[in-house]
């Protein structure tokens, strides 16, 4: 994927860079893998807003995205690569040699007409599917199931990619886009390859409209605000902060942690972050 900046014919085309394209090549998605997606605006199902700054935007359908994989020893060609307006990531339409169609995240590096598989044996090379036991070290992969059958989990956000460092017992080593190193078990599928549209964070939107368009209502400060509605707000004028960043509910907003103790911390082998 290329992108592409405008002539400063307006304030909104200065800073804009938009992706080209170039890659797509097919412009309507396939009926049988589309689902309906109704918009929520944020709301639980009381009506209460529990996601702020969330809202309108243009209308969607889902694409149904094959994250299993589970299609074992069965061939299938690329038929297409589309644009998913629900991810990052372009997606290809696969069609398989016993007359399924399915969409699956494309990787860097495949083209309409190649041909992809999942199973223990296969080829490794991009778009195909292997559980980590059979994946040699060092490969570079992406859709990563955190449990064996439940289909990829991390690792599917567009030009990120994870790497295989080694194996152990039931157990294979992997480094994360974030840094983390992380154990997994030998028997879970991941996807050989880097997710492609690698350049989707040179984006510029350029104007506020672009950005209402995918969803994202406007965000107000806290110093804005009055007293009531934020702690950082009220003062005469541009008043300092006078505290530690806090959300608007009191909670500290920076460098505060919120994960909990999980069972799988124990996979953790080196964390994203320095403790």
């Amino acid at each position: 994927m290329a992108l592409k900046s405008y002539r400063p014919t307006s304030p909104t085309r200065r800073g804009m860079v938009s992706p080209t394209f170039e890659e797509i090549t097919r412009s309507t998605p396939e009926k049988s893998l589309l689902k309906p997606l109704r918009k929520k605006g944020g709301r639980n199902s009381r009506g209460v807003v529990t996601a702020r700054h969330t809202g309108g935007g243009s209308k969607r359908r889902l694409r149904i995205i094959d994250f299993k994989r589970d299609k074992l020893g069965v061939p299938g060609k690329v038929a297409t690569i589309e644009y998913d307006p629900n991810r990052s990531a372009r997606i290809a339409l696969i069609y398989y040699a016993d007359g399924d169609k399915r969409y699956i995240l494309a990787p860097v590096g495949l083209n309409v007409g190649q041909t992809i598989q999942a199973g223990d044996n296969v080829e490794v090379k991009p778009g195909n599917a292997l559980p980590l036991g059979s994946i040699p070290s060092g490969t570079l992969i992406h859709n990563i199931e955190l449990q064996p059958g439940k289909g990829g989990q991390i690792v599917r956000s567009a030009g990120v990619v994870a790497q295989l460092l080694g194996k152990e017992g039931k157990y294979s080593l992997i480094r994360l886009p974030s840094g983390e190193m992380r154990r997994f078990l030998v028997t879970c599928m991941a996807t050989i390859g880097q997710v492609s549209n690698v350049e989707h964070r040179g984006i510029r939107l350029g104007k506020a409209g672009r950005t209402r368009w995918l969803g994202r209502r406007p965000k107000v400060r806290g110093s804005a605000m009055t007293p009531r509605d934020h702690p950082h707000g009220g003062g005469e004028g541009r008043a300092p902060r006078g505290m530690a960043p806090k959300t608007p509910w009191g909670k500290p907003a920076l460098g505060y942690k919120t994960r909990g103790r999980k069972a799988s911390d124990r996979l953790i082998v080196r964390r994203r972050k320095v403790e």
